[in-house]
């Protein structure tokens, strides 16, 4: 499906909202998602919860229950896709999103679900902290949540149900957040000559430049 998405930043935000899902498989177009989690964070702390189990009107495989522990008799009675979503969209408003891996996973399922089953788009700008995480703490050798909830010394209890992942992923961006203030930062005025987006430092064939920190989706690029 086409979508018409938020820019994806690489800075730390006062307010926020962390979101997770938990799906039938990695197929976008054929899996569903079975949950949806969402956490609402003022001043470093968290004020809010919206989670639901979502009836996703097919079979769930052994392997997603193998790894998230969600089967089909507990999602019989929960809420089918459009009131979950419409609950989700009205939870977020127009914060700023933060999850692992969203750009290429979550926020594709997301916005898949809210244009399917309401015909609206999702636009917020969002932070994806598989990318900060990937930038402030290179020495790791793998990134995932819980390898970087590991590292700050969070708890990884519960991993793979989405409200507990989104509790571990707040932890881990307010630790991030940390970092990146002690990181020389790109100059607010560098914006993405094609969609105004935020900048990172990238390395390519002919040394470094800056490309829109929405790549794929942008793929505008400035000289240092």
């Amino acid at each position: 499906m086409v979508k018409n998405r938020g820019k994806r930043l690489t800075r730390y935000a006062e307010d926020y909202v962390v979101f997770d899902l938990e799906t039938t498989g990695v197929r976008q177009g054929l899996d569903r998602i079975i949950e949806i989690s969402a956490v609402k964070v003022r001043g470093h702390k968290v004020t809010e919860e919206y989670t639901t189990l979502v009836n996703p009107e097919m079979h769930i495989p052994k392997g997603a229950t193998a790894v998230n522990g969600i089967t089909d008799d507990m999602v019989r009675d929960a809420p089918k896709m459009k009131e979950a979503v419409e609950g989700f969209l009205a939870f977020i408003g127009n914060d700023i999103l933060v999850g692992h891996n969203i750009h290429t996973f979550d926020l594709n399922f997301i916005c898949d679900a809210a244009m399917e089953t309401l015909g609206a788009e999702v636009k917020n700008d969002y932070v994806d902290t598989l990318y900060l995480a990937r930038k402030c703490l290179p020495q790791l050798s793998h990134h995932r949540l819980v390898d970087v909830a590991e590292h700050f010394g969070l708890s990884t209890k519960g991993a793979h149900r989405a409200l507990n992942d989104c509790m571990m992923n707040q932890g881990s961006y307010e630790e991030l957040g940390k970092i990146l203030r002690t990181m020389q930062p790109i100059s607010s005025d560098v914006r993405c000559p094609l969609c105004g987006g935020e900048m990172v430092k990238r390395k390519g064939k002919y040394g470094e430049f800056y490309g829109c920190s929405s790549f794929p989706g942008c793929r505008g690029t400035r000289k240092l």
